[in-house]
């Protein structure tokens, strides 16, 4: 009865959302860095179960090749990438635990505390202030060809699920896991003034990507630079997301985000302030390890 009864709030979610599904956006009006899409524009529906993805999460065992990475440089904390997930027929994916550094690669690579950055990321040269995107070690990419470019992800932080897509590879040496763009990092921890030399270390955020051609987000929704339409980012989280929870046999309330205008209906100036989600405390050192390219 639980499983029906998230199955049916999920549909009302699609339908009363289904009005603003295909609205455009102009990126480089939100390419700035205080300036990037609200956290509703990415935020996942409000009856996803979040806290039981989390834990489900926590509780992932089966460890793939080549999974196994430090969330940073000279760190002693390592983050295990499982691949428990991967063999449901939709809403396949892998899912670790980890910290949240910040990746400015591409667009953005000179924002501040990134003075090494690189102009290009793995498939273009995305915006971080524009774009939710998250990175995963080079190494493991390359192992596990079901993860393709600008797959679904969804992140869980702060107690809330946004999504985003696969946007760039670390391939430094040694490559670390744990890291996102601009605009995603300080979504979720907007109190903790992130940015290119300064990331969220306590490994408490949850990575999703999700794998195989139907989890890539279409190029009617993205371009090389810039998400262009972000009703097609949620509709398609939920859908996987949604799957992803049937799959797993998952109940409970959700705290996936609150009511969520479409991009058409909001300004840059108006709607980022005001959409951000509410910080809950958390502890970080103020002297964390630059983001890794």
């Amino acid at each position: 009865m639980a499983i029906r009864t998230f199955a049916g709030q999920l549909a009302l979610s699609f339908a009363l959302c289904g009005t603003a599904i295909g609205q455009k956006i102009q990126g480089s009006d939100f390419a700035k860095p205080q300036g990037g899409p609200p956290a509703s524009y990415f935020a996942a529906s409000g009856s996803i179960p979040v806290a039981s993805i989390q834990e489900a999460a926590a509780k992932a065992a089966t460890v793939p090749d080549h999974a196994t990475y430090a969330i940073s440089h000279g760190s002693s904390v390592m983050s295990t990438i499982h691949s428990d997930w991967t063999n449901f027929s939709e809403g396949a994916a892998f899912s670790w635990i980890a910290d949240m550094d910040v990746d400015c690669d591409g667009l953005d690579h000179n924002c501040e505390g990134n003075p090494d950055g690189q102009d290009k990321t793995n498939w273009g040269a995305l915006s971080a202030y524009e774009v939710p995107y998250v990175v995963i070690p080079e190494e493991f990419l390359q192992a596990n060809p079901s993860i393709k470019p600008n797959a679904l992800t969804a992140v869980i932080c702060n107690g809330k699920m946004y999504y985003g897509i696969l946007g760039d590879a670390n391939g430094n040496s040694p490559q670390v896991t744990g890291e996102a763009s601009w605009l995603m990092a300080r979504t979720c921890f907007p109190d903790e003034g992130l940015s290119g030399g300064k990331g969220h270390n306590a490994a408490d955020v949850t990575y999703i990507v999700f794998t195989g051609d139907s989890a890539v987000l279409p190029g009617s929704a993205l371009d090389s630079n810039y998400v262009t339409d972000f009703d097609a980012l949620r509709s398609m989280g939920d859908k996987l997301v949604g799957a992803l929870v049937s799959n797993l046999r998952l109940s409970g309330g959700g705290n996936g985000g609150s009511s969520r205008p479409s991009p058409s209906s909001s300004s840059p100036a108006s709607s980022a302030a005001s959409s951000r989600p509410t910080p809950s405390e958390s502890i970080y050192n103020a002297d964390s390890d630059e983001e890794s390219d």
